[in-house]
């Protein structure tokens, strides 16, 4: 993998563990956290930045921004905690637990982000920030707002879509990619009777099979009704039921590889490999794809092209309704001055660049978008600068729990051992019980 390391591969792990402070974890080592504005032995400030970033070139370019910002500001100095994405979200459970945060701390949003906001844990940006975030894209900061107001900045966006082989495609005699499902089903059986494996799918890891029902709840029933079932804790509404049928319609195709339900995401012979060594046509993952692709398999280079999940007749949703996440920074309640002044120094268009050019991330700030040269990721910026909606990951917009069941649900449904209905029913079982 490459970019920004964990915060790419955070795909493979997407789940946020429900662990408490008990489980040991350090965190008898990260008790300083939430006191640095107290200065240090130098008499400087310190703020404490925790993030993911744990391999290179990002981490490099991170460290970096790290020592050009006490360079400019002499009275302050950045300590970072790096950690691999799982060990990360377990600490910070154990953190917020105590009530304790670093002063600016990687967050996805959503759920986790609100629960540290109920506990009063994470300070307001709004109009901190508004100034320097005003140009960004819309979609890019819909995972930390919350009652209009602002709670983090990103850095980083991306939304999951149809990677496809044009080269097996054009075999396939399909001209253009679908734009609704019928047309991708029949592009299905085109690319089936052509003797081709329609879709390569890691049936093993469950959260690919997710992104499939998720969309399919998307433009079936809607963003507000995606909303309505969360505040409600009831996903047993026809439309999520439909989107399990149409689910249920593309499995009885047989449309994945051999092997579907062992198979791996970015291991040898798993869907990443499967796709990059064109042995299937498509594949539905996020815009870290071209990259996972390159590493497992081959690659395919000038013949991988890219497009958004197709719209459903007589749903509600658009196709211009996106499904994704990215990365942000947040700042802890009380944290000192310089800390949303280090957001303010790290989201500089100067930096913003480097990091596209040299990481592939996709721009959150319009200034910075025209450094992004690679035709398929400015496929994905161009539909997420013209994205209507968005909807976070659910196992990051929704309670850990309920996240987690409907990734098991999904692949029980794809394995064919549960029906539409049964997994509405089962989400939202332990939705209710989140909620009680």
């Amino acid at each position: 993998m490459r970019a920004l390391g964990d915060t790419y591969t955070s795909f493979s792990r997407r789940r946020f563990l429900a662990a408490s402070a008990a489980t040991g974890l350090g965190a008898a080592a990260l008790s300083a956290c939430g006191s640095s504005d107290s200065g240090n032995s130098s008499g400087k400030t310190t703020i404490e930045w925790w993030n993911i970033t744990t391999t290179d070139p990002a981490k490099k370019l991170w460290a970096q921004r790290a020592k050009d910002f006490e360079a400019a500001h002499p009275d302050v100095k950045v300590k970072i905690v790096t950690l691999e994405n799982e060990a990360y979200k377990s600490k910070m459970t154990a953190l917020t637990t105590s009530g304790k945060l670093p002063d600016v701390f990687h967050t996805w949003g959503g759920g986790v982000l609100k629960q540290q906001i109920d506990a009063g844990l994470v300070e307001d940006l709004t109009d901190k920030t508004a100034s320097w975030t005003k140009d960004y894209v819309p979609a890019s900061l819909a995972a930390y707002q919350f009652d209009k107001k602002t709670y983090a900045v990103p850095f980083d966006i991306g939304m999951v879509g149809f990677w496809y082989n044009k080269a097996l495609f054009k075999k396939a005699k399909i001209d253009t990619p679908p734009t609704t499902w019928s047309g991708y089903l029949d592009a299905v059986k085109a690319l089936k009777s052509a003797g081709i494996t329609p879709i390569a799918l890691a049936g093993k890891e469950k959260w690919p099979g997710m992104y499939y029902w998720a969309y399919l709840s998307m433009r079936v029933a809607g963003l507000e009704a995606m909303q309505k079932a969360a505040t409600d804790a009831d996903f047993t509404g026809a439309g999520f039921v439909t989107a399990g049928q149409h689910l249920k319609d593309l499995v009885a195709l047989e449309p994945f590889q051999k092997g579907v339900l062992g198979a791996a995401y970015s291991e040898p012979n798993g869907q990443a490999a499967t796709m990059g060594n064109g042995k299937a046509a498509m594949e539905l993952m996020g815009q870290w794809a071209p990259s996972v692709e390159k590493s497992s398999g081959k690659g395919l280079g000038a013949d991988l092209g890219f497009f958004s999940f197709p719209s459903v007749e007589g749903g509600k949703g658009a196709l211009t309704e996106v499904f994704g996440g990215g990365g942000g920074h947040a700042v802890r309640k009380g944290a000192p001055d310089a800390a949303v002044e280090f957001l303010k120094f790290f989201a500089e268009k100067q930096f913003a660049e480097t990091l596209v050019k040299e990481t592939g991330l996709i721009p959150v700030s319009k200034d910075a978008r025209p450094a992004l040269t690679d035709p398929n990721l400015t496929a994905v910026s161009d539909a997420l600068n013209n994205a209507t909606g968005f909807q976070l990951y659910l196992d990051q917009a929704y309670a850990p729990a309920v996240g987690q069941e409907i990734n098991d649900s999904v692949a029980a449904l794809i394995a064919g051992s549960k029906s539409p209905e049964q997994v509405t029913r089962s989400v939202t079982q332990v939705a209710k019980s989140e909620k009680s």
